[in-house]
């Protein structure tokens, strides 16, 4: 079962970075991510411990609770949360919710209701046809808690999991405790569009920008006390929050181990890439969902390889490289069935990103660029999946713009204004 080999291998990684740590020497990891960091003197510590602390477990013991989490809920000894809570007497562990990929994250599409196979308790989905929990389902329910790992990308669907028990808490009067985690991919770098609702209150996912580079708690409060500013209720919200981290970590420099936050985010630099090459799912071009370097590739059976790479290097972007390569999407990743890739057991010719310096790579400019180089090349073969790709961007002006003939520099100077004053509100409410 898949959460097994999960928890055994976040124990032995754990073991192995401990081991590493203390002969001064760089992890394999490290390297294969192309890092220039520092291992940190000290290992982050984690909402999820520190909910158990004599300043935050008072707001829990002795209630009923309802977890929000899924298989990244984990704890130091490799232990979930889920089962933590459950065991023990001094609270009641009652309703759990899962998010999209489910609670143990073996699924890749819609998620059912069900029953969570360790603990017998009901699980309810929140990424199917209900998003928000009802007031029904929370009748009981003394406390909500959310533990899950994000990567940094507004797409990625936990945090917009998150911002919907906040507005239902709001509503409910329910006390919400939010457990903090690193940002995969660090919390410096900040970049994208902000969309259409430019200047308003930012009380939602819709309004952040492309990448935005805070901790899921720091949206969470953000959210919240901007919601008062449109009138809206607030919920009685607590973040709990880490100790030794700081907001330019990786999540290899936490001491944490990887843990992939869902079946196609396999590794650290599959987060790195995950801003720019998860809007090719407007297009008709594989991203390679289906192969072991999802979102490493840009592909499709009709792409000749070295022209593609010869194109998005002529544009010297900083901290990658691109070289000719191929894939073919297979059903299976790493045990999991996924959904249906894209040229399912064809072969793909593809330019593949290799990472040469994390910290200069501007992954949501690169987005453009990389939609620019297909469109000059392949105008005839290239299909715009016009509503997806708007609704990941949150505006049709670039896509318009490619169309248009603009350059990747005036699509990208479109976003200053909008970016800087989210950049303004952000800065309220940095926790670290």
């Amino acid at each position: 079962m898949i959460i097994k080999y999960n928890l055994k291998r976040f124990v032995l990684l754990l073991m192995i970075g401990t081991l590493l740590a203390s002969c001064g020497g760089n992890s394999h990891q490290e390297q294969q991510e192309g890092s220039v960091a520092k291992e940190s003197a000290e290992r982050v510590v984690i909402g999820a411990e520190r909910l158990f602390d004599d300043e935050f477990f008072p707001l829990i013991k002795g209630k009923k609770l309802a977890l929000v989490t899924n298989h990244t809920g984990l704890m130091p000894d490799g232990s979930h949360l889920v089962d933590v809570l459950f065991e023990r007497k001094d609270v009641e562990l009652t309703l759990l919710f899962g998010p999209e990929h489910g609670i143990r994250g073996e699924e890749d599409t819609h998620v059912a209701d069900g029953t969570d196979k360790n603990t017998g308790l009901p699980v309810i989905s929140l990424y199917g046809k209900v998003r928000k929990p009802t007031p029904k389902m929370l009748e009981g329910i003394d406390v909500l808690v959310f533990d899950i790992q994000d990567v940094g990308a507004r797409f990625y669907t936990y945090i917009a999991t998150m911002m919907h028990v906040l507005e239902a808490a709001a509503e409910q009067g329910i006390p919400y405790l939010v457990l903090d985690r690193p940002n995969a991919i660090g919390g410096v770098y900040v970049d994208g569009p902000v969309g259409d609702k430019q200047r308003e209150p930012v009380v939602g996912v819709d309004q952040l920008p492309v990448v935005h580079g805070m901790t899921v708690g720091e949206l969470a409060q953000m959210f919240n006390e901007e919601r008062s500013k449109k009138g809206m209720a607030k919920a009685d919200l607590t973040v709990v929050t880490m100790k030794e981290y700081r907001r330019e970590m990786w999540y290899d420099e936490t001491g944490l181990p990887w843990v992939k936050p869902s079946p196609n985010m396999l590794t650290l630099t599959t987060a790195a890439f995950y801003p720019m090459t998860c809007l090719l799912e407007g297009t008709n071009i594989s991203e390679a969902r289906g192969t072991l370097h999802p979102f490493e590739h840009i592909g499709a059976p009709w792409i000749k390889g070295d022209q593609l790479a010869q194109q998005l290097n002529s544009y010297n972007l900083e901290g990658v490289k691109f070289t000719s390569a191929s894939f073919v999407p297979e059903m299976i990743v790493d045990g999991i069935e996924i959904y249906p890739p894209k040229f399912l057991e064809d072969t793909c010719s593809s330019a593949f990103i290799e990472l040469k310096n994390r910290n200069e790579f501007a992954s949501s400019k690169a987005a453009v660029y990389m939609l620019d180089a297909l469109y000059r090349l392949y105008p005839d073969q290239l299909e715009w999946k016009e509503g997806r790709m708007d609704r990941l961007w949150k505006t049709k002006s670039v896509r318009e713009g490619i169309l248009a003939g603009q350059s990747p520099e005036e699509i990208i100077a479109s976003w200053t204004e909008g970016l800087d004053y989210y950049k303004g509100v952000r800065k309220q409410y940095l926790l670290y």
